[in-house]
């Protein structure tokens, strides 16, 4: 797999609130994570920092090599970490109320597990069909759902960025896990919502199936949610598949 991730203040922002980082396993198997920290000045960037370096630092002690081992570890894992990051926001006032959204991926030579909590998401390219892998955990999701308002509706709505499910703000933190198959030329995106609530999802389509680098790739998603406004801090990981390409 070529891996390749970058992140951005974005354009009215003071702070970068989002952590992303890539790590490996004792067994060369690899987990990336991105956390977008949610709180403000109450911590955000703490508890999202948290969350991936303590996560991938539990990672690399790990020799795991399968889907079913990976959907243990990170089960356990993810339900620490939401405790840890709870008893520290208990320990300090500055920190009350922080928490943090997490989508991450635990990539084999044929299948991936993902795992998500909050609004950051996981994608799927293959054979030129883009689809979105998780469930945003909104308020305007849930209206979308229930048939209450329109997806184009949802893109612009005053609290599409309510959360209601997240790491850090309840001892019952119930997050997504699902394991799909991978197949050469697949392209996996990981991402936060500053760039899917400023780049529609056939732009970001477009950019992966272009022929630049995944490096390349994250560098232009950067821009054009830049670009569109940069209303928040943007964050994306490109995982590419390096035996087939995608046609």
């Amino acid at each position: 797999m070529k891996v390749a991730y970058r992140t951005s203040i974005g354009k009215q922002r003071n702070d970068n609130e989002d952590y992303v980082d890539v790590f490996t396993n004792l067994a060369g198997q690899h987990l990336a994570i991105i956390a977008d920290g949610i709180g403000g000045h109450q911590g955000g960037d703490v508890a999202s920092a948290m969350a991936v370096s303590h996560l991938g630092h539990e990672f690399e002690q790990t020799d795991l090599t399968t889907p079913a081992a990976a959907r243990t570890w990170i089960t356990g894992e993810i339900t620490a970490e939401n405790q840890s990051i709870i008893d520290k926001s208990n320990q300090f006032a500055d920190l009350n109320g922080m928490g943090t959204t997490l989508v991450a991926a635990l990539y084999f030579t044929e299948e991936v597990v993902i795992a998500s909590i909050g609004d950051s998401r996981a994608y799927l390219l293959r054979d030129r069909q883009f689809r979105q892998l998780t469930e945003d955990h909104s308020l305007v999701n849930e209206l979308v759902k229930r048939g209450e308002i329109s997806k184009q509706a949802a893109r612009h709505h005053p609290q599409k960025n309510v959360i209601i499910r997240s790491l850090g703000i309840s001892t019952d933190a119930r997050f997504d896990l699902n394991t799909y198959p991978l197949v050469a030329g697949d392209q996996l995106l990981l991402c936060t919502d500053g760039l899917t609530n400023m780049v529609a999802d056939e732009d970001i389509r477009k950019v992966l199936l272009s022929d630049q680098t995944p490096a390349e790739k994250c560098d232009q998603l950067i821009e054009m949610a830049n670009a569109a406004g940069g209303l928040d801090n943007i964050t994306v990981l490109i995982i590419a598949n390096p035996d087939g390409e995608v046609s």
